[in-house]
């Protein structure tokens, strides 16, 4: 992502990990040193999420406990918004209350009704550990708070009830990676 690279275009696709991995659950520690592997850990994430077309990837998605995330999300009025915040805290959320389709890389192909506050403001750090503060809204505003609920330790599945939720885990018991904990890396597409 330095000098202006395609963020992702110097990183490797991780295996991803899924619901029912340990790591997922447990809340990320905060980044302490802000070096060459946190570098590459950013291009690996931005190269996995690619990899994966989502939109939004947290560092323990990959095997990785530590409270660092990457996003390329538009938000409702389609402006891109692409980045990264390292030791991230969710410090605002609020505004209507938006029930939307939500999905997640470490829940395949499975999404449910999730209500989300319509912005977000995120505060963290960048690579060289200079103080970033992100505001999102829409859209955007879900995949941060998304984004800050893995590095907890959780999951949009934490936020769905009733009805809804009882569709989702259903549907978890009959994906053909229920019982996995670790997918493995799609191949790279070419144009």
């Amino acid at each position: 992502m330095r000098n202006g690279s395609i963020p992702g275009s110097s990183g490797r696709v991780r295996p991803m990990r899924l619901l029912g991995d340990t790591g997922l659950g447990t809340p990320c520690e905060d980044v302490t040193d802000f070096d060459d592997a946190l570098a590459q850990l950013v291009e690996d994430m931005f190269a996995t999420m690619y990899a994966a077309a989502g939109v939004g990837l947290a560092a323990n998605q990959i095997g990785v406990p530590l409270r660092v995330f990457v996003y390329d999300c538009p938000d409702d009025e389609d402006r891109r918004h692409l980045g990264h915040l390292v030791n991230p805290r969710l410090v605002e959320a609020d505004g209507v209350t938006v029930r939307g389709p939500e999905g997640c890389l470490s829940v395949p192909g499975i999404e449910a009704g999730t209500p989300r506050f319509d912005r977000a403001v995120v505060e963290g750090f960048t690579l060289d550990g200079a103080p970033a503060r992100v505001t999102g809204t829409g859209f955007f505003a879900r995949c941060l708070q998304h984004e800050c609920d893995h590095l907890d330790g959780g999951l949009y599945l934490d936020h769905v009830t009733g009805l809804r939720r009882r569709r989702a885990l259903r549907a978890v018991r009959r994906a053909p990676w229920a019982g996995s904990t670790q997918a493995q890396p799609e191949p790279a597409r070419t144009a």
